[in-house]
């Protein structure tokens, strides 16, 4: 079985859009108050769990017609969203250990696309 564009690139969305779930959680986690009311009406929690949401339900969707052992260890294209956003937003430095483990998932992806030829 051949796993399509279409689902790869489904999965790159829900690793996008998965990444700002996890932007928003630490936004939210930064104003978090130590009350049930304070944590229902922290807005960035919600936005960073309807983030996380909806990734999966893209993910779910790309599932159907793709391989899992292809479209799984592309979740992790994730961290790299992640890497920008965390230093835009919260001016967490680039590091070269960063870059090293971010090219090492690339590579992984790579490889593993290579298979599904």
């Amino acid at each position: 079985m051949k796993t399509p564009v279409s689902s790869i690139l489904l999965v790159v969305l829900a690793s996008f859009i998965g990444s700002f779930g996890a932007v928003f959680l630490k936004a939210g986690a930064d104003k978090l108050e130590r009350s049930l009311v304070g944590l229902l009406l922290n807005w960035r929690l919600t936005a960073g769990i309807s983030f996380y949401l909806a990734s999966f339900v893209i993910y779910t969707v790309a599932l159907r017609n793709g391989e899992l052992t292809i479209l799984y260890p592309m979740v992790s294209m994730g961290y790299l969203w992640t890497l920008v956003w965390a230093r835009l937003i919260f001016k967490e430095p680039f590091t070269r250990n960063k870059f090293a483990g971010i090219g090492l998932i690339l590579a992984g992806v790579v490889v593993l696309n290579l298979g599904n030829r």
